[in-house]
């Protein structure tokens, strides 16, 4: 009796069990007192299925491919369309539209994070610097309202003169929130080809 009823309590819910433990109660109360204390492993019981991680970019969702790193507070995604080879977007993971309303902790863990992912892709990619660039207001140049550094590594040559960069990071602000808004079909960088970088980012940090 007792052996059947060890393994009866690791289905709490089993109409045999129920009626077991009516019996118990019947015959052999201090039976059921035992079943009680020790109740079924938290591992027979049914467990809920993880949620798949959910990025958001301003209003815009991210696929969680194009997502290569992530901390608490922070994720590094990468770019829609790089200006140069590893040119990647660090943001907090709470949609804040301006640099002055992160927390004091979400400005510490973007700065490391960004640092962390700048060392990785600079020694990836043979670089020899790394441009770190904030555009903090539409009068700055932010086109999507969300916090985001820009990490991109460099090389001797990479533009012919170096703040031509800046420039360049304008335009490709705007094209990306264009292909963002549009939603239109990516020609020059594919789903594929993004989680392919990805990927191999991912292995940087693992």
């Amino acid at each position: 009796m007792l052996l059947e009823l060890s393994a009866l309590s690791r289905s709490p819910q089993s109409p045999r069990r129920r009626g077991l433990l009516a019996a118990c109660v019947r015959f052999r109360p201090s039976v059921l007192r035992l079943l009680l204390v020790f109740p079924a492993p938290t591992s027979a019981l049914p467990s809920r299925m993880e949620e798949p991680l959910r990025y958001k970019f301003g209003p815009y969702k991210i696929d969680a491919r194009e997502v290569f790193h992530a901390t608490p507070l922070t994720y590094a995604m990468v770019n829609l369309r790089p200006l140069l080879p590893g040119h990647v977007l660090v943001c907090p993971k709470r949609e804040v539209k301006r640099f002055a309303d992160l927390s004091s902790d979400e400005t510490s863990d973007l700065w490391v994070t960004a640092k962390e992912v700048g060392a990785k892709l600079e020694q990836y990619h043979k670089a020899s610097s790394i441009t770190f660039a904030i555009q903090d207001g539409p009068q700055a140049g932010q086109t999507v309202a969300h916090v985001h550094i820009h990490v991109i590594p460099r090389k001797k040559g990479d533009f012919e003169k170096n703040d031509e960069i800046y420039d360049a990071i304008d335009v490709k602000e705007k094209e990306m929130k264009e292909k963002l808004d549009l939603d239109v079909e990516r020609k020059d960088r594919s789903m594929e080809e993004m989680a392919h970088e990805a990927t191999e980012y991912r292995a940087l940090f693992s």
